[in-house]
């Protein structure tokens, strides 16, 4: 009777562990709906222009960032520290920019600081680059003058590509046109049939879209930019684009260089089981498991592996991630920085978070791309 009693416990964690395995692997690759707002505002100092949150890991982060209300119902720019206890943070107002900030808003920090191109002072256009799906969206920055040098932005997952206007400025100052596009399933962009992610194994076919645009309209030289998922994405377009000989570089921020480190990470930090994140990884990789996510396509994560393909690799790359990276680990970046010194141009943050390197610290963020961008114009790959 105890033998059959372990047993059936034994059976039952079995079957709880590849519940939680499918839930996790769903969680993966299915846009998520909500976004957490649990950053509330607990006064508000009017004359001082100060703002004081509710203690998190985001409202406690230096730099400056949007605050979102809950619902997107408006949004204020938040500056530096000013004060801050065990249970709250008193921060700068910088501009509210839609709706009021007032005391009990709940709300959450972005990386977002800048919402529209408008704001840049450029001339600029929405324009449609027209994908396999359907129309996707984009924006389009011109440079001042026809280089001929063109920027591809890509944002990451479960974001649109507001993230990614923190590149405008220093791109448009080095003399570069910029496109900064939506992707499937991310809101903007029409949605593939299955409505799932691919991690950047699908995404990448958009990015595509948008090179041979370039191409098209006078680019003779393009560098593609990164971020988190997107930084998978570019490295996707890299290897397996038929214009991959116009590519002259890419920008990763914050990138996801191997998924499969990613999503380990990411159990180790929810206390998951191993075998449970090892589930996951093959659910969304095989066949059989694809039908239980409602995958069009199962994943090839080794394909996403940019530490074991770091061989393919043939343009200059600068890499900038942060040690406190808590969504994707820095491990995979590091390693990729050390199998290709002579391509990678690595930058490593401290207390920068995940893709928030610029609101942490612009000055830096900013340096490390002009001088890349100065040496990929006296180098060979020119």
């Amino acid at each position: 009777m105890l033998l059959l009693s372990v047993a059936g416990f034994a059976a039952l964690v079995t079957v709880f562990g590849a519940l939680l395995s499918l839930v996790v692997a769903r969680t993966v690759v299915t846009p998520p709906r909500r976004r957490s707002t649990a950053i509330r505002v607990l006064a508000r100092d009017l004359g001082r222009s100060l703002v004081t949150f509710s203690s998190t890991p985001d409202s406690r982060l230096p730099g400056r960032y949007s605050y979102f209300f809950e619902g997107d119902v408006g949004s204020a720019r938040i500056g530096d520290i000013v004060s801050s206890d065990a249970g709250t943070v008193t921060r700068r107002v910088i501009d509210v920019t839609a709706g009021d900030l007032i005391v009990g808003v709940r709300g959450r920090f972005s990386g977002w600081y800048y919402i529209d191109p408008s704001e840049f002072g450029f001339p600029y256009e929405n324009i449609e680059l027209t994908t396999e799906l359907g129309a996707a969206p984009a924006w389009l920055i011109p440079s001042a003058e026809q280089t001929g040098r063109w920027v591809i932005n890509v944002h990451g997952r479960a974001v649109r590509r507001q993230e990614t206007l923190r590149a405008v400025p220093v791109f448009h100052d080095a003399g570069y046109t910029s496109l900064l596009i939506s992707y499937r399933n991310d809101g903007d962009a029409p949605a593939s049939e299955d409505r799932r992610y691919a991690l950047g194994d699908t995404e990448w076919r958009d990015v595509d879209v948008a090179v041979e645009y370039a191409i098209a309209n006078g680019a003779t030289q393009v560098v593609l930019m990164g971020w988190s998922m997107g930084g998978a994405t570019v490295l996707q377009e890299l290897t397996r684009s038929a214009h991959a000989g116009i590519i002259r570089g890419v920008v990763l921020d914050s990138p996801v260089i191997d998924w499969a480190t990613a999503l380990r990470f990411q159990g180790e930090l929810r206390r998951l089981p191993e075998p449970v994140s090892e589930g996951a990884l093959s659910i969304i990789g095989t066949d059989w498991g694809r039908r239980l996510t409602g995958q069009g396509v199962a994943i090839d994560l080794p394909r996403l592996d940019f530490v074991k393909r770091a061989a393919e690799l043939h343009v200059p790359i600068l890499l900038m991630h942060s040690d406190d990276d808590g969504f994707v680990p820095i491990t995979a970046s590091r390693a990729l920085a050390s199998e290709r010194p002579d391509i990678v141009t690595f930058e490593a943050f401290s207390v920068a978070a995940h893709a928030k390197l610029w609101n942490f610290d612009p000055v830096r963020w900013t340096s490390a791309i002009s001088q890349w961008l100065a040496e990929l114009a006296t180098s060979g790959h020119n």
